[in-house]
């Protein structure tokens, strides 16, 4: 099946809860991380919530043939926006409605644009990437405060170093943390999606104002401590 193009004008003007899934484009289907983001989409799909990623191989593609799968009422759309790179990045089999960029800072600004909950499942310098730029949108207020989800010890360590360094340091605010969802496993991001997706259905549409989740993030962040120590 070939993807569509997206319109994306199109899709901004509905007002759906997203959700972006990023992660490294290496694993195989083999792996347990492949098999694991295949199972989050799945359940995803599940609660007629779109999924998005970057349309490409390793966790991308276990997203969108996730979703896919999951998807039998056919509610949601399987979104992937990809990356022209010199070497090959195909469009995965997953996906059914495709953009392409030139460049990393427009293709994240469609993601940002898209999105009301980000996943950042394990990943190299790239998902890395993905990660701080959405933490500095919601640093700076440019977007929402949606939920930031970190899948993993590797993003849980990652958080310490900045608890340790950057915020005592005083580089960064402890209100800057509100939005990083720390979680062990899938099961623990799909709760946090699912109560995401409540909120979300139960504001009044109206109504533009961000979501405060200071509090939703304490609920939901597993034995992240105010330091590493």
């Amino acid at each position: 099946m070939t993807a569509a193009d997206l319109n994306l004008e199109e899709e901004l003007s509905h007002r759906e809860f997203r959700v972006a899934i990023f992660g490294s484009a290496r694993p195989k289907a083999v792996d347990p991380v492949y098999q694991d983001t295949y199972k989050l989409a799945k359940n995803i799909a599940s609660l007629g919530v779109d999924v998005i990623t970057g349309g490409g191989p390793g966790l991308m593609e276990a997203a969108s043939l996730g979703h896919r799968d999951g998807d039998s009422d056919s509610r949601s759309h399987t979104i992937g926006i990809n990356i022209k790179l010199p070497f090959e990045q195909y469009v995965n089999p997953g996906v059914e409605m495709s953009d392409e960029h030139e460049r990393f800072s427009t293709r994240l600004d469609e993601f940002m644009l898209l999105s009301s909950a980000a996943i950042v499942m394990p990943g190299g310098i790239g998902t890395a990437l993905e990660l701080f730029y959405t933490w500095q949108l919601l640093q700076v207020n440019h977007i929402c405060k949606m939920p930031l989800i970190l899948v993993g010890d590797m993003w849980k360590h990652l958080v310490y170093w900045v608890i340790d360094h950057q915020l005592k340091n005083k580089y960064v605010s402890p209100e800057d943390l509100n939005s990083v969802i720390c979680v062990s496993n899938v099961d623990e991001a799909f709760e946090v999606v699912k109560e995401a997706k409540r909120i979300f259905d139960e504001k009044n549409p109206d109504d533009d104002s961000c979501i405060n989740w200071k509090k939703y993030g304490e609920k939901f962040n597993r034995g992240l401590d105010e330091s590493s120590n």
